[in-house]
């Protein structure tokens, strides 16, 4: 009695093959998006974190401490980009930037992804707390955008809090 050979048959291999690629192909939008939901999260949790940092360095050492979009130099950018990453500083005399190389305590670089943009109102570019772990002045919101798509946003009240939001449905990036 002949023996069925062993291993595959050209017609097996090449359904195997288009029913693999088939399965690829509806699977990679889906992967996309739950790796730009990933980017964004973890963007998200990064600037939380620093910004619970700022407000327990402003309670801790009894001084206004800052969180501000970096320059690149040393310095706080005045236009509420924070895409090229942020610094915490300690702020004691008011003038919004860091007097010296001592005074910043954290520079975070740039966030996860380049294809985030991560910004503020230009009237309130950075984030102060005050000694008593309070933000002065109006809520700020900060939006993280991919392309013109509002991915999410980080809000902090006046009392310091801060929480985040996902938009419900598709929402056009402002600003």
């Amino acid at each position: 009695m002949p023996t069925p050979p062993s291993g595959f048959s050209l017609i097996e291999l090449m359904a195997t093959v288009a029913l693999v690629a088939l399965l690829a192909t509806l699977g990679a939008p889906s992967f996309h998006e739950l790796a730009l939901r990933m980017r964004v999260d973890a963007a998200m949790q990064r600037l939380t974190v620093q910004m619970a940092l700022t407000r327990n360095t402003a309670i801790v050492r009894r001084t206004t401490a800052a969180l501000c979009p970096a320059n690149g130099a040393g310095g706080c950018r005045d236009d509420g980009d924070w895409s090229g990453g942020w610094l915490l500083y300690l702020d004691g005399d008011g003038n919004r930037q860091p007097d010296s190389a001592s005074d910043i305590l954290r520079e975070e670089p740039l966030p996860l992804h380049a294809s985030l943009r991560i910004f503020t109102s230009p009237s309130r570019p950075q984030l102060r707390y005050l000694p008593d772990g309070r933000s002065g002045g109006s809520n700020m919101t900060v939006r993280l955008c991919h392309r013109d798509t509002l991915m999410g946003t980080v809000v902090v009240s006046n009392g310091g809090r801060v929480r985040t939001e996902r938009p419900q449905r598709p929402t056009v990036c402002a600003g």
